[in-house]
């Protein structure tokens, strides 16, 4: 709004309040609104409690806290984003992949699942298990498979990505377990 404008607004609403106008009163949706969006805290105590220490922590203490829950709640470290699209990518997860390997020399658990190719007459087969599995509408798994070699999901567990790579394997498609 240019200053002019805004100007005369604010000469508006003082003389208005000068001569005694009233807002109207609220209607039950917008009383409802405005009770909802009072209250920051939660409605439990504990939580509220909780809260307010983790608000109180620095960058530091709230990555080892991260951390700490993951191991203790046995959370797997999930890549962030969709699909690799490409060198940009790429990049990045390199050094995931050797920061795991140097320390976790006993058994890899988590394993990034590339298809590398598919028989032509398994394609249909191949677009409707991949749209079923990465949840992509249809012309986007097509767009997939035919953009083959490329990566489908990352950080998988063991026991799901073997099942992946059995049943893919099945319609006629090969995929690497990296």
């Amino acid at each position: 709004m240019s200053a002019p404008a805004s100007r005369a607004l604010r000469r508006c609403v003082c003389t208005a309040r000068a001569n005694g106008y009233t807002r109207p009163a609220m209607g039950a949706a917008q009383q409802r609104i405005q009770r909802r969006w009072a209250s920051d805290a939660p409605a439990n105590p504990k939580i509220a409690t909780i809260v307010d220490q983790i608000s109180q922590l620095t960058l530091l203490e709230t990555a080892d806290l991260v951390s700490s829950l993951k191991t203790r709640l046995n959370i797997p470290d999930m890549p962030m984003g969709g699909f690799s699209a490409g060198p940009a990518s790429a990049a990045p997860a390199a050094p995931v992949e050797e920061e795991e390997a140097a320390p976790a020399a006993a058994e890899k658990t988590l394993f990034n699942l590339k298809l590398e190719k598919f028989d032509a007459g398994a394609k249909p087969k191949v677009i409707k298990e991949i749209k079923a599995m990465l949840g992509l509408s249809l012309v986007d798994s097509k767009k997939f498979v035919e953009s083959a070699p490329k990566m489908m999901k990352e950080g998988v567990p063991k026991e799901e990505a073997e099942k992946i790579v059995e049943t893919l394997k099945a319609l006629g498609a090969t995929v690497a377990m990296e």
